[in-house]
């Protein structure tokens, strides 16, 4: 298995580290959708809530990476 990395602006970043930064991107956009239909009311623990869904999104998009990365680049059908 070979590091994956991309190159952004000539520079060359580990793919994790991209992959992190748009599960961060998304959980900040569900944590707003989620404030103003005021589910938090429902959340015990809003911080570890807002972690988990940062941590399952992280996941979701390093294994759809992945996988289209080592299984011939197209999605599954």
């Amino acid at each position: 298995m070979t590091m994956l990395e991309i190159n952004v602006g000539g520079v060359y970043v580990p793919a994790p580290l991209v992959w992190a930064v748009a599960a961060f991107v998304l959980s900040n956009r569900i944590e707003r959708l989620l404030s103003r239909t005021r589910i938090y009311a429902f959340v015990w623990h809003r911080a570890l809530f807002e972690l988990a869904v940062f941590v399952v999104l992280w996941g979701a998009i390093s294994a759809g990476a992945y996988h289209m990365a080592f299984s011939g680049g197209s999605p599954p059908h």
